[in-house]
């Protein structure tokens, strides 16, 4: 049986540049974290907690899911 994974995506890469090329460190510093964090979320290898995301998507100044998607696993029957 093959486990099906769950992602979180983002397009902080997108919404940094679309906002005068925000660097990940700049974004770093008005959220209050490193800049390997935004790195690491921005690749997809962390997922921040729920009052991060909102910080993000508060900075950018748009919804959490224009920032955010989660893609749910498919539940297929056997």
């Amino acid at each position: 049986m093959v486990k099906a994974q769950t992602r979180v995506t983002n397009d902080i890469r997108r919404l940094r540049f679309a906002n005068g090329e925000m660097t990940q460190a700049d974004l770093a510093d008005r959220i209050g974290v490193t800049r390997q964090t935004i790195i690491a979320i921005e690749q997809g290898r962390y997922s921040p907690s729920l009052e991060m995301a909102f910080q993000i998507a508060g900075v950018f100044g748009v919804p959490l899911d224009t920032v955010f998607s989660y893609a749910a696993p498919d539940k297929e029957s056997s």
